[in-house]
């Protein structure tokens, strides 16, 4: 694998209208802006409200959901991973509305044994259809300080973005872009679902490492997952026509030619699946719209 982009570009200086500036944004506070939701004492709002820790054990993980709901946005998150032999957990950030026909845009952080990287899991969900998969491995280690994971939401577009802290500064790397396609494909875009923003520590081990293959070490037991810095900018209406016009600068910003480079720097190095690629799965051809990506 390449050892880096061939730029590094700040992450609070890159062209994007701010999108990749995370940590020149001001945080909430736990307290003010979400529901520790379950979990039975698992979730702990700490420091004020500036830190909350979710923890998982044989018993239940543990997770939270904003106050608000937001139909478009820019949603932050700092998050520092589960440390050492984390195989089987699963470490979320993500956004949803609720019922059988939701909208969902997820960031999953797939545990691994020590030393091997974290499996990076993203995933769209359109009126109840997900299905949409892109993973990626880590190139860095996530669990070694707090690392910035964005969502930018709008009509035209969603984008993952990892802002990876270093010494000096941050730098930032979008990751994945999926395009409002619905008037070529037909295939529904997110645009009238408001959805809140959830974070949760569970128990996957029949699944997330390497397939199940390698099963968690409950004797290592609580699993924490830290998380600060939640920096939601979104229209906070119910209704979708308002929303639709809304003048929040994270309507109308796209990606330069500088982050699309490095986000083809991530997909061509360290994207280990995407389900538009899949043929077995797909054997009578891939979903409309990859064939527009």
């Amino acid at each position: 694998m390449a050892s880096g982009p061939s730029r590094t570009v700040p992450c609070s200086v890159l062209p994007l209208l701010l999108l990749l500036a995370g940590v020149a944004r001001a945080a909430g506070n736990f307290y003010q802006d979400v529901d520790i939701t379950w979990g039975d004492g698992r979730g702990k709002i700490l420091g004020g409200g500036d830190l909350l820790t979710l923890s998982l054990d044989r018993a239940s993980g543990s997770g939270f959901q904003s106050k608000n709901q937001y139909l478009y946005g820019r949603f932050d998150m700092q998050i520092k991973l589960v440390p050492g032999d984390s195989a089987g957990t699963v470490a979320t950030f993500y956004l949803s509305s609720q019922g059988s026909a939701h909208d969902e845009i997820d960031f999953e952080f797939l545990g691994n044994a020590s030393g091997q990287p974290y499996t990076v899991h993203t995933n769209v969900y359109s009126q109840g259809k997900g299905g949409r998969e892109q993973q990626f491995r880590m190139w860095f280690d996530p669990t070694a300080d707090f690392h910035t994971y964005s969502v930018l939401w709008n009509p035209t577009h969603i984008l993952y973005v990892v802002c990876r802290r270093r010494r000096f500064y941050v730098d930032g790397t979008p990751i994945r872009e999926h395009r409002n396609r619905e008037a070529a494909t037909g295939v529904p875009y997110l645009r009238s679902q408001a959805m809140r923003v959830y974070a949760s520590v569970w128990d996957a081990e029949e699944w997330a490492t390497q397939g199940g293959r390698v099963r968690t070490d409950w004797s290592r037991a609580p699993f924490v997952a830290s998380y600060k810095g939640l920096a939601a900018s979104g229209c906070a209406s119910q209704d979708a026509a308002a929303c639709a016009n809304s003048n929040g600068a994270w309507m109308y910003q796209e990606l330069d030619a500088t982050a699309l480079d490095r986000l083809q720097w991530v997909q061509k190095n360290y994207m280990i699946y995407n389900y538009c690629t899949d043929t077995w799965r797909f054997k009578d051809g891939a979903p409309p719209e990859c064939a527009s990506k």
